[in-house]
């Protein structure tokens, strides 16, 4: 008991200095200044307190509690690999990894209203630690199971928290392959005194970006909600005056599309602005105007865009930390294709995407080749349910559709009237989608863009493919053109080769710092709402 005499006599000068402290996190990739620093502490055999658990009681009280096996593992490998030395405690009381911890899982149960990662029984040793440090720390089974428990609890926060609650992300149509995180490292992280203070979260910037405007909401939730939005008029419009004016710029104030209050009843040009925004916000037409689809969006429940947030937060977990620094991201409900560039957005265009019955697959590919003049190999289904039945009504149907017959296999000739336009981008995959140009401009400009079969048609085909080989000095804009004029098929190879994110999120933080909300196209919210509330 003396090592433990000597850590009360040193804990009680050490109090003050102790709790609480807050867990410092920062914003992007995570830190590799101190990743030789960590590995180094989970391959040594250093003394890291002299405090030690004793190993027979591991186990025990491991099954004392309803915790999975995968967490008992992680608990146990923890403690084998530091010989059994306390993980949250030494000689001179608490680290600071504790309080931080302990606070940061209080504050994601009230951020999340999520209370399955509460224990009563951690809850108490807290409680009892901090008001009567003696009664805990002089009984080394008291400090042990203290120790023990917060271990547990760290390992089942980290894999919800940071791995997400869902654990079979292809049962909920997501094939983004997910990167194993090592919790082990992270909590040697923290439980270091040396590292404490910089660690941080294995999360993307996105999921951070996005939790900040969830705490905001839940502070509008406490606050009584949005107001609701109820008018019998089919559009109100700039210099109109109407009472539900006041509603509109009360809900606006509070979303932040209006920087100032403002209680009359006229629509003013400073309302005009904040509800383009808002409209912007939504994905709806920027009118300007107060009209029908826009009170649908006002009218959605502060629980229902929280319970959103929550459910693309469970996907952003699935995300890697770091992504590499060039690719192009699309994202199914937004219908819009970004091009990102050392990390940075440099340019959005519109896309269409498949139709609820004829789903884009959710995946990750490498753009390799654009494919100028491209022939149209058409899927058999559509072959079965479309164009046999068109021949059958006109036998020249193939012919007036520059189509033809090869090898048993049907296809349209390359020409401006080809189903693919004139640019094809080819990313090999298992689900036969790749982005394509289309002579069908028109379907650009609608709101709600699910047309196609599956694969994805870009708006500005020849802006991303001078992009794309910008760098190729073989083939500049001019030589481009000059095939684009033919009907030969030519393809080009892209060196190196660029990732392709194609997701499904309905409610992120965009690059100015704006949430948005988008429509649930494919009922995958839903799905994977029931998954995991």
């Amino acid at each position: 008991m003396e090592v433990y005499s000597t850590f009360i006599v040193k804990f009680k000068k050490a109090l003050g200095l102790i709790l609480p402290l807050f867990l410092i996190f920062s914003l992007g990739t995570s830190c590799k200044k101190n990743q030789k620093k960590t590995e180094s502490l989970l391959n040594s055999s250093k003394d890291f307190t002299e405090l030690k658990i004793d190993s027979t009681v591991v186990k025990p009280l491991i099954q004392k509690y309803p915790i999975s096996p995968v967490i008992a593992n992680e608990v146990i490998e923890f403690y084998t690999r530091r010989n059994y030395q306390f993980g949250w405690f030494n000689t001179n009381g608490m680290t600071c990894g504790a309080s931080n911890f302990y606070n940061q899982l209080k504050t994601y149960s009230q951020d999340f209203g999520d209370n399955s990662l509460n224990n009563k029984v951690l809850d108490s040793l807290m409680a009892d630690f901090e008001t009567n440090p003696l009664k805990i720390s002089s009984q080394k089974t008291n400090l042990e199971q203290f120790d023990l428990l917060l271990t547990a609890t760290f390992f089942e926060y980290a894999h919800k928290v940071y791995g997400g609650a869902t654990k079979n992300a292809s049962a909920l149509d997501w094939f983004i392959p997910r990167k194993k995180k090592n919790y082990q490292m992270l909590l040697d992280s923290l439980v270091s005194s040396e590292l404490c203070k910089n660690l941080q979260e294995p999360l993307n910037q996105y999921y951070i970006r996005l939790r900040a405007k969830l705490k905001a909401y839940r502070f509008i939730q406490k606050k009584g909600g949005f107001p609701k939005i109820e008018t019998g008029r089919k559009e109100i419009v700039l210099g109109e005056g109407d009472s539900v004016l006041i509603s509109v710029k009360q809900y606006l104030f509070l979303s932040g599309d209006l920087s100032t209050k403002d209680p009359s009843t006229i629509f003013t040009d400073s309302l005009s602005k904040a509800l383009m925004n808002f409209q912007h916000r939504m994905g709806l037409n920027e009118t300007g105007t107060l009209n029908h689809q826009t009170i649908i969006e006002f009218n959605k429940p502060i629980e229902f865009r929280i319970k959103q947030m929550m459910v693309n937060m469970e996907r952003l977990r699935w995300i890697p930390v770091e992504i590499e620094k060039n690719y192009l991201l699309i994202n199914i409900p937004e219908y819009r294709l970004h091009i990102f560039e050392n990390s940075k957005q440099v340019w959005v265009t519109n896309v269409v995407v498949g139709k609820l019955i004829k789903q884009t697959s959710i995946f990750r590919g490498n753009l390799s080749q654009i494919i100028l003049n491209p022939y149209w190999g058409i899927p058999t289904s559509i072959v079965k349910n479309e164009i046999i039945p068109n021949i059958q009504r006109n036998p020249n149907y193939l012919a007036n559709n520059n189509m033809e017959v090869v090898d048993g296999n049907y296809r349209q000739k390359p020409g401006k009237n080809n189903a693919l336009g004139k640019i094809k981008f080819m990313f090999p995959n298992n689900y036969h989608i790749y982005l394509h140009d289309t002579p069908s401009k028109r379907l650009f400009g609608e709101t709600n863009r699910a047309f196609s079969h599956g694969c994805i048609r870009v708006e500005n085909p020849k802006r991303l493919a001078y992009y794309l080989l910008k760098n190729n000095a073989e083939w500049d804009i001019p030589r481009i053109e000059k095939i684009l004029k033919t009907d030969i098929q030519t393809g080009i190879r892209i060196e190196p080769i660029v990732p392709v994110y194609i997701a499904y999120f309905t409610a992120w933080v965009d690059e100015k710092g704006q949430l948005n909300f988008r429509k649930d196209l494919y009922d995958l919210d839903k799905k994977l709402a029931e998954e995991i509330f």
